[in-house]
């Protein structure tokens, strides 16, 4: 049976270029509707439209609106910024029943800012409607107080618009009751799963109920996970595909960038994206040696792969790549010959290519057997030309964009963070609960100007293990008993001086972080990191050895030689 999701495109042939104009056309699903018209609209959305202040329906709203309110699972692939909230929001004023005071409908969103857009455009539409159609949301998100949002829920409410991390808490404290939900909203399904979510969706469905629901997916991008969400989450869904979208193959990026900026453009691109696992390709061993050394010292799992390694070393990095076991692969091409990873969605190249088919060979690691993948690769103004040069001749589509900022990388760290550290908190046994309340004073001595710095420590340290797999789940105590504040202070503040790898600029991002969730009264994740912290034999060992050896088990792997040790923002501090 052929995969619905399934349309390999050739990228390195002649084809090609009418290949990519095919798939520009929109795909519907079997037994297509008409398209939605604003004056075949019922009377309530007609409203809902002139509230936000359109003057006519766009493409995809035109396009999925009908299947919503005919009530058949729908996943819609379209670009970002195409009219996708107005798509899902319209149909709920048709769906939901005004009288019924429960969460009827659920909606979705990787961030705080998209579902803050989300709510916004809904509270809009809602005020064009008369007071008896209007219908009743809230906003739920991470790093807030919890009680008004459990208040909103008490008062009853139509609409719960959130991230998923903290819609799973108030489900499992018993706040948030999804027994009357009629309609579930996936919104950017791929950025969900690019903020770490994909753990707390699977628990988020254990609590919906077995009834009649209608469900919509929406996402820019259709990689294999957001595949398997759809299948999870949706009932038999239908697939639309609205304009220009990725259809299951590669993206091709670029960033002009100075020389000077390639390394921190790397490990943003990297922090922002969040791949399962990548390779990052270099021209010279030289290049690979330092690329791998500076994402090392950054904190990332990685290892370099060039052509003077002994074979049982290659076969050695290549196998743990294959099984998941490391993230990330700096390599030449020559030594990334042979490489076949099924499930890479990233490619990295350091910069272009001394042979053109090359690009070619280095693309082609990703959007294997009809997945998707993007390519990203960082060019100096000299090497521009070569790289149209390099597109023209093999008809690539190569979209230059701007590289992200350490605003927009800050800000979706902290909130991944933010959903990792709640996500801790919420695996906690009775008595981490008991020592976590005893450790909350402390969390709220440390946020002066100095030693707010040992709590940020600690959460980068947490952070980057998450992000590794490293957490130490297994960090418990048996007694609910812990040390006096000035124990805990004399240890934060021994592991602190004693870090040989610290990056100050990594560990200070965190503390607008910490300064929020102190402010909304939400100490209580900083508080189990705190606990992690002390009942894990971390500073038994000593951080300084810790680090030694990790740093010499790096090398043992052969990635010792070659390059500058310090790797740009990675460098090593002396203290």
């Amino acid at each position: 049976m052929a995969n619905k999701f399934i349309q390999v495109i050739d990228l390195t042939s002649s084809p090609a270029k009418k290949q990519r104009e095919a798939q520009e056309q929109h795909q519907e699903p079997e037994n297509a509707l008409p398209e939605a018209t604003f004056d075949g609209l019922p009377d309530a959305l007609q409203r809902a439209v002139h509230a936000a202040g359109w003057s006519s329906l766009m493409p995809v709203q035109s396009k999925a609106i009908p299947y919503a309110l005919d009530r058949r699972d729908l996943i819609v692939q379209s670009r970002t910024g195409s009219g996708k909230t107005g798509a899902f929001l319209l149909p709920l004023f048709e769906l939901l029943d005004p009288s019924k005071r429960a969460a009827q409908a659920l909606i979705l969103a990787p961030t705080r800012e998209l579902a803050r857009q989300t709510y916004q455009q809904f509270e809009a539409m809602n005020e064009g409607l008369d007071a008896e159609q209007q219908l009743s949301s809230v906003l739920v998100y991470g790093g807030t107080r919890y009680n008004d949002q459990i208040d909103a829920f008490k008062r009853g409410t139509h609409v719960v618009i959130g991230t998923p991390g903290r819609i799973l808490d108030h489900l499992q404290r018993g706040t948030l009751d999804l027994e009357a939900l009629k309609v579930l909203i996936l919104d950017e399904a791929d950025e969900m799963l690019s903020m770490g979510f994909y753990p707390d969706m699977l628990e988020l469905k254990r609590y919906l109920s077995p009834g009649e629901r209608y469900s919509y997916m929406y996402s820019a991008t259709m990689p294999y996970k957001v595949q398997v969400l759809g299948e999870v989450f949706l009932n038999d869904p239908e697939i639309l595909r609205i304009g220009h979208v990725s259809v299951d193959t590669m993206e091709h990026r670029y960033m002009v960038l100075s020389p000077m900026d390639k390394n921190s453009t790397l490990v943003r691109l990297i922090e922002l994206q969040n791949p399962d696992s990548a390779i990052i390709f270099a021209n010279t061993r030289r290049q690979v040696d330092f690329v791998a050394r500076m994402l090392h010292n950054y904190g990332f799992d990685v290892q370099g792969l060039s052509g003077d390694l002994k074979q049982r070393d290659r076969e050695r990095i290549v196998k743990r790549l294959k099984a998941g076991e490391l993230r990330f692969l700096v390599a030449t091409d020559v030594a990334a010959r042979g490489i076949d990873i099924s499930d890479l969605g990233h490619i990295f190249q350091y910069d272009v290519p001394q042979d053109p088919e090359y690009y070619v060979h280095r693309a082609g690691r990703t959007a294997r057997a009809g997945k998707s993948g993007v390519n990203y690769t960082l060019v100096t103004m000299a090497e521009v030309n070569s790289l149209l040069r390099i597109g023209s001749r093999y008809d690539i589509d190569l979209e230059r964009v701007e590289p992200p900022t350490q605003e927009a990388v800050e800000e979706r760290v902290s909130e991944r963070v933010t959903a990792l550290l709640e996500t801790r908190t919420r695996q906690a046994t009775d008595v981490m609960r008991e020592r976590v309340k005893k450790l909350t004073p402390y969390v709220e001595q440390l946020i002066d100007n100095e030693r707010i710095k040992l709590l940020a420590l600690l959460v980068d340290e947490f952070y980057h293990a998450s992000l590794h797999g490293t957490t130490n789940q297994e960090a418990t105590a048996d007694s609910a008993e812990v040390p006096e504040f000035e124990v805990v202070r004399e240890k934060l503040e021994a592991h602190f001086k004693s870090k040989s790898l610290l990056n100050q600029d990594r560990i200070d991002r965190f503390i607008p972080m910490i300064r929020n969730l102190i402010a909304e009264e939400e100490p209580q994740p900083l508080a189990r990191v705190l606990d992690d912290f002390l009942t894990s034999d971390l500073d038994a060992r000593g951080p300084e050895a810790l680090a030694e050896k990790e740093d010499r088990s790096y090398r043992k792997r052969g990635n010792g030689g070659g390059g500058n040790r310090g790797g740009g923002r990675g460098r090593r501090r002396k203290r």
